[in-house]
């Protein structure tokens, strides 16, 4: 058997492009950066920067976009043997705007469809799954099928195995409001869909939004506590400008102060975050320190314009903890 990937992320994938004038509307913006998009590729991004083995698992449109995707994962040395084509839909493309410190509004195109809600239960590399010393999947890849089922089937192949972690990530415009609910309790779809997933993950990660669709709580503990219920071994709740919550089932409680940062753009410090929990708890780390180091690694990307190309090594994710603060500084540079 050839070596487990330490991650494998699932799901959203597509091009970022980023406003290079800051502060103003689309409409005023002149110019223009192209980045590699999609929460769960910019774990794997993040993750692969701090010396981790990876490799993403979506789908993009059979295009100039789809081909410009496949040679970033590369170039950031995330394996894309499981990023395949879809002939229908092309490459999802977004928007954002950038208004610092709090205000960045995205715009999705993903019409008709997203490529990456075409994942198939039959295309999964279940065994690889199964193997990953970590498998990330997200909310978004439940709102529709065949990727609902796809993700579903992941995550019963893992069988909770390793560290399996479900990043809550609420996108509200991606899921149909029609859709009925399947269960017969007065839930709504995603809080039911959630609920489902919840019961095969051992990690939650949300913000208090996030928290609150999946549990009907928005209290930070009360959150925490509510996804413990539902069957994960370690709720982390994402508090913003006060820092990270995190509570181990055994009874640990990390809540951790943010790191000072003069925010450039938000939109990629959650995936930051991401991979740097995946390292940290690869690492067998303790709950503060896997925490601290997150939130370090976030802060630093909160300080650059981009995303993908901005995840920090581990020398920057260093040095801002033995600093205290995130100094700016160009991507990649030494300290």
């Amino acid at each position: 058997m050839p070596e487990p990937y330490d991650v494998i992320t699932m799901g959203r994938i597509g091009v970022d492009l980023y406003p290079l004038q800051t502060g103003l509307p689309l409409a005023e913006v002149d110019t223009f950066g192209k980045f590699l998009g999609g929460s769960p590729t910019n774990v794997a991004v993040a993750a692969a920067r701090l010396g981790r083995r990876t490799a993403v698992v979506t789908r993009t449109g059979r295009d100039a976009f789809g081909e410009y995707l496949h040679r970033q994962l590369r170039e950031f040395g995330v394996d894309d043997r499981w990023v395949t084509p879809v002939d229908a839909y092309p490459t999802p493309i977004t928007f954002c705007e950038i208004f610092p410190p709090d205000d960045f509004p995205l715009h999705f195109y993903r019409r008709p469809k997203a490529p990456d809600l075409e994942i198939h239960p039959g295309e999964l590399d279940l065994g690889a799954i199964r193997a990953a010393r970590v498998f990330w999947m997200t909310g978004t890849g439940l709102c529709a099928e065949p990727s609902r089922a796809a993700t579903l089937a992941a995550l019963r192949a893992r069988d909770r195995s390793g560290t399996t972690v479900f990043d809550l990530d609420w996108r509200p415009m991606f899921w149909d409001e029609a859709e009925e609910d399947p269960g017969p309790a007065p839930r709504s779809v995603p809080a039911a869909r959630y609920r489902e997933a919840l019961a095969h993950a051992t990690v939650a990660v949300g913000n208090l939004d996030e928290c609150e669709i999946a549990t009907g709580e928005r209290e930070p503990r009360a959150a925490a506590r509510a996804l413990i219920d539902a069957g994960v071994e370690l709720a982390v709740v994402k508090k913003g400008p006060e820092g990270v919550l995190a509570v181990h089932r055994d009874g640990t409680v990390a809540d951790v102060p943010p790191l000072p940062v003069e925010v450039v753009n938000g939109l990629g410090a959650g995936d930051a975050f991401g991979g740097a929990l995946c390292h940290g708890l690869l690492a067998g780390w303790d709950t503060g320190r896997v925490m601290r180091y997150a939130n370090a690694a976030g802060a630093i990307v909160a300080s650059r314009l981009a995303c993908s190309s901005a995840m920090p090594f581990p020398y920057e994710v260093e040095a801002a903890l033995a600093e205290g603060v995130v100094v700016p500084r160009p991507t990649g540079a030494a300290p």
